[in-house]
């Protein structure tokens, strides 16, 4: 074998330089399949959200319906039309309602003709009444002088006591009557609203956001009042109801900032400010959520009523502060690169937790304990344990391309 290699000198020489590489390969770890990936600590904005979904209302809506049965004869606007107020919308067949009018004024008149009569009735009465009065006196004179008999006085005042009562009755027929004015006069004013009801009309100015019926729908207003159109009284101004689950509830207060995106402008960012918290809860089959409505500036028009926002509530929020990556907080190297122990959080302190950086060898992470403030989602506030500019393990990724995901419990 030893004479082998001394005649071929130069293979010798190859095969003992392939067993040099082979044997830095594995003292030097070139059969590491990954890598680690770094990033630096820098200084710039940290922003702590509660995420929720909801829809756009508009901020006053009112629903115009109809107070009269009928058919609807004409329909005068249509999908975001701009309306103001008194604006007529629609008209219902008035024939019915105009009719009642007719009839509830003529008993008006019947009613006022009764109570001429009973006026006129009462002045004969009176006539009568103070002719039988004076005959009566006289009567009664005479007989003092005795030229009437006790039969002949009787005989005058019951014609008094007969006069008496026919003004009595006249009295209570133009009372009866007055009475009966006033119903009619009632029954005609109902009417006449009735009628004045078939004229559909806009009770503020806004956008007609939805149009129920068409010329020619009958509407029954019998039980409940009919809904024939929504009209948005300003559209300038929405707000977005979103729902916000209850572990994340207790972080939103009134007057936070807020922003937003539409399915329609996925490339635009609304901003908005939590105005109400709804104490009432939603419960579904699995969670709880309660309802927050944000006031949102809509004076360019483009989000409409019904759109669904994607919305980010800033529940903290700070600026040109050293920061280090989320990623880094929670990343854990390979087992197999760990120093002693799992540089897990110190008990008497919350805030402090373990990053991992570079060492002298790339495969042999160094632990590093840092103390941070504000948490956001990409970042976290860095209060102390690194500079800015320190790099800082993120994850791992593998040397063909595909990467592992960061984070402790990543793949080991």
């Amino acid at each position: 074998m030893v004479a082998w290699f001394r005649r071929h000198p130069i293979i010798t020489g190859i095969m003992v330089l392939v067993l040099l590489l082979v044997g830095a390969s594995f003292a030097f770890g070139g059969d590491r399949e990954y890598e680690y990936v770094t990033e630096k600590v820098s200084r710039g904005e940290v922003t702590r959200v509660v995420s929720a979904s909801g829809s756009l209302r508009a901020l006053n809506t009112i629903n115009v319906g109809a107070e009269v049965s009928g058919q609807i004869t004409a329909v005068y606007v249509d999908f975001n039309s701009p309306v103001t107020k008194g604006q007529l919308l629609a008209e219902i067949d008035p024939t019915r309602p105009r009719a009642q009018v007719t009839q509830a004024q003529a008993q008006v008149n019947l009613a006022r003709a009764s109570l001429a009569q009973a006026q006129a009735s009462i002045l004969r009465a009176r006539t009568d009444v103070e002719v039988q009065s004076r005959e009566f006196e006289r009567r009664k004179e005479l007989q003092g002088k005795g030229f009437v008999s006790g039969a002949g006085l009787d005989q005058a005042e019951n014609l008094l006591s007969a006069a008496k009562a026919s003004l009595t009755t006249a009295e209570a027929q133009a009372q009866s009557a007055r009475a009966q004015i006033a119903q009619s006069t009632a029954i005609l004013r109902s009417a006449e609203l009735d009628l004045s009801r078939t004229r559909i009309t806009a009770p503020t100015s806004g956008v007609v956001i939805d149009k129920l019926v068409e010329p020619g729908t009958t509407v029954a207003a019998n039980f409940q009042t009919p809904n024939l159109f929504t009209i948005a009284a300003d559209t300038s101004r929405m707000q977005v109801e979103a729902a916000v689950d209850e572990a994340d509830i207790g972080q939103v207060s009134v007057d936070q900032k807020v922003r937003f995106t539409v399915d329609s402008y996925p490339d635009d960012t609304f901003v908005a400010r939590v105005q109400q918290i709804r104490q009432s809860a939603t419960q579904s089959s699995a969670s709880v959520s309660y309802l927050v409505i944000l006031d949102v500036d809509n004076k360019d028009g483009k989000l409409l009523t019904g759109m669904t926002a994607n919305v980010d509530i800033i529940t903290g929020q700070k600026f040109d502060v050293l920061r280090v990556p989320i990623a880094a907080t929670r990343f854990l190297p390979r087992e197999g690169d760990r120093g002693d122990g799992e540089g897990k959080s110190p008990d008497d302190d919350a805030k402090q937790v373990t990053v991992w950086v570079p060492g002298e060898d790339e495969y042999a992470p160094q632990r590093q304990a840092i103390t941070t403030g504000l948490e956001g989602e990409d970042f976290a506030e860095l209060t102390g344990g690194l500079k800015e500019g320190a790099d800082v393990l993120v994850r791992s990724r593998e040397l063909t391309g595909d990467e592992v995901s960061s984070g402790r419990g990543a793949p080991q």
